[in-house]
C-alpha cells in the first residue's frame, strides 16, 4: 500500500471484545478510500469431541449479536462490510484460509494487553496470523491497563 492509495480487501477477525469497534473502524477508514469491502469474521472454535457441524447455540447467538453491532458501525462509517459466523476447530487457521480464499489485502486483529511472567506478550493467535498469513498484517493491541497503587 503506497502512499495515498487505500486498500478495497481487508479482513477482521473479532471475538466481541473492546477492541472490536477501534479495528472495524480503522479498516473502514482503510477501504473507504478505494470504496472497498470489509470482511469481520467471527470464529466459534468448536472442541474435537464434538461434530464440526454442532449446534452451539449460545455461541452463535453471540457470534451474531458482534456482527450486528459492527454492521451498524460499519453502515454508520459508510463502509462496506459483511460478516461471517464460521465454526471451526482453531481460530488461526480458519482466518488464514479467509484471508486466502478472499485474497484479503490486510488482515487486521486486535489483541488486549496481556503479560507472561511480567512482560508484554500477544497470546497464541497474533503469532500465527503474522507467521502464516498470506497478506499484511497489522496488530493493535490494546492499551496497558493502569497500575494499581500499592495499599499503605
Amino acid at each position: 500500500m503506497g502512499a495515498g492509495k487505500g486498500l478495497s480487501r481487508v479482513l477482521v477477525p473479532v471475538n466481541g471484545s473492546a477492541l472490536d469497534d477501534d479495528i472495524v473502524s480503522l479498516a473502514c477508514e482503510m477501504v473507504n478510500h478505494k470504496k472497498g469491502t470489509v470482511w469481520v469474521l467471527y470464529v466459534i472454535e468448536v472442541a474435537r469431541t464434538l461434530p464440526l457441524d454442532a449446534e452451539v447455540p449460545i455461541e452463535t447467538a453471540r457470534g451474531e449479536q458482534v456482527l450486528q453491532h459492527l454492521e451498524a458501525l460499519g453502515k454508520s462509517k459508510k463502509c462496506k462490510l459483511e460478516g461471517e459466523i464460521l465454526q471451526a476447530r482453531s481460530a488461526g487457521p480458519a482466518i488464514v484460509q479467509e484471508a486466502v480464499d478472499r485474497d484479503a489485502e490486510l488482515l487486521i486483529t486486535g489483541t488486549d494487553y496481556q503479560e507472561h511472567y511480567g512482560s508484554p506478550t500477544l497470546g497464541e493467535l497474533v503469532p500465527y496470523l503474522l507467521k502464516r498469513s498470506p497478506c499484511r498484517v497489522l496488530v493493535y493491541r490494546g492499551a496497558q491497563p493502569a497500575p494499581v497503587p500499592a495499599s499503605a
